[in-house]
C-alpha cells in the first residue's frame, strides 16, 4: 500500500556525486515501495538541486530503522555542536 507520506524542504547545502560538488535546493522525503532496495517500504530521500536550467537528483532509499539510526545520529551531532557553541541554539 502506498503511503503518501511526503514532506519537502528548502536546503543550503551541497552534495558530492562522481560529477564533483554542487548546491543542493531541495529535499523531498516520503515513505513508500523503494525503486531498488529489497524491502517492502523505505524512508526514501531525493536530494535535488536546481541551477543553470538543469536538474539533478540524488536518491536515498533507507530501511525505516537505518533512516530512524541516522535521524537520531544528526540530532546528536546537532546537540553535541550546540553544546560545544558551534551552532546557534534554536
Amino acid at each position: 500500500m502506498c503511503s503518501y507520506i511526503t514532506e519537502t524542504s528548502e536546503l543550503t547545502g551541497s552534495a558530492k556525486s562522481a560529477d564533483g560538488w554542487t548546491k543542493l535546493s531541495r529535499a523531498v522525503v516520503y515513505v513508500d515501495h523503494p525503486y531498488f532496495t529489497p524491502l517492502e517500504h523505505t524512508l526514501n530521500v531525493d536530494l535535488i538541486t536546481e541551477s543553470g536550467g538543469t536538474r539533478k537528483r540524488l536518491a536515498l532509499e533507507l530501511s525505516l530503522d537505518s533512516a530512524e539510526d541516522l535521524v537520531a545520529r544528526m540530532q546528536s551531532a546537532l546537540r553535541t555542536a550546540r553544546l560545544m557553541n558551534l551552532v546557534p541554539s534554536g
